[in-house]
């Protein structure tokens, strides 16, 4: 029963709040739906930490787009052996996976550290933050204990499941030898999109389009009026 709610009822459940959540969201939030921006309060660490974190999270989401929703035959078309894939893996998702956390941990420390940032920061930040950095870390410490290409594949287990779930005809038989840091991982994940829609991780779908075709803004500087030399009296 347990495997059945885990890999077949949990991820609906979840999948209904993260759709449900951010319609609701948008109905009676469209003020809150924002980053959230504090950039004017602190910007050195800012800067450092968003750069890392938001390029290291991009070519994460891209490897597990290769590794899980495309199938291995696919590859095996191509010419691409286990050994050969699981090396790109590793090449590729280990360094994105460490510039995600490292660039998060900054951040982390930053909403910690500097007064003004703590200040700020609602219940909701840290909640988004907590979800982020066990999803990173449970991802990175799951590639590196699968090192060896002859260990266990994902390609074939966790990447069939998934897809099962997505078409509606989930099949939990596949998880059955996952290990553990992986379903961890699966889990942290589905968590994060539980608290998704309530979070200001929201603002990942308001990437503003119309500012590539809007007319420019232009700037002028105001120049201070002189004061009024007082009249001479005679």
């Amino acid at each position: 029963m347990l495997e059945q709610f885990l890999w077949v009822i949990f991820p609906y459940i979840v999948l209904t709040i993260f759709i449900g959540g951010h319609i609701w969201r948008y109905q009676y939030d469209q003020f809150g739906w924002t980053s959230k921006s504090s950039e004017m309060l602190e910007k050195k660490q800012l800067r450092l930490g968003s750069l890392l974190f938001h390029w290291g999270i991009l070519f994460v989401f891209v490897g597990h787009v290769m590794g899980i929703l495309i199938p291995e035959s696919v590859y095996a078309t191509l010419g691409i052996t286990e050994e050969a894939y699981h090396f790109i893996a590793l090449i590729g998702g280990v360094p994105a996976g460490l510039a995600a956390l490292i660039g998060l941990l900054i951040l982390i420390r930053r909403r910690a550290t500097v007064k003004r940032v703590w200040a700020t920061s609602s219940r909701g930040d840290w909640i988004a933050l907590l979800f982020l950095a066990t999803v990173i870390a449970t991802g990175l410490s799951s590639t590196l204990l699968n090192v060896d290409s002859h260990g266990f594949d994902y390609r074939t287990t966790i990447g069939p499941w998934f897809r099962s779930v997505l078409l509606f005809h989930p099949d939990p038989s596949y998880m059955e030898t996952v290990p553990v840091w992986f379903q961890i991982h699966i889990l942290a994940a589905l968590s994060i999109f539980a608290v998704w829609p309530f979070t200001r991780l929201v603002h990942v779908f308001s990437f503003p389009l119309r500012y590539l075709r809007r007319s420019y803004v232009v700037y002028r500087k105001r120049m201070p009026k002189q004061a009024e030399q007082p009249h001479n009296i005679h």
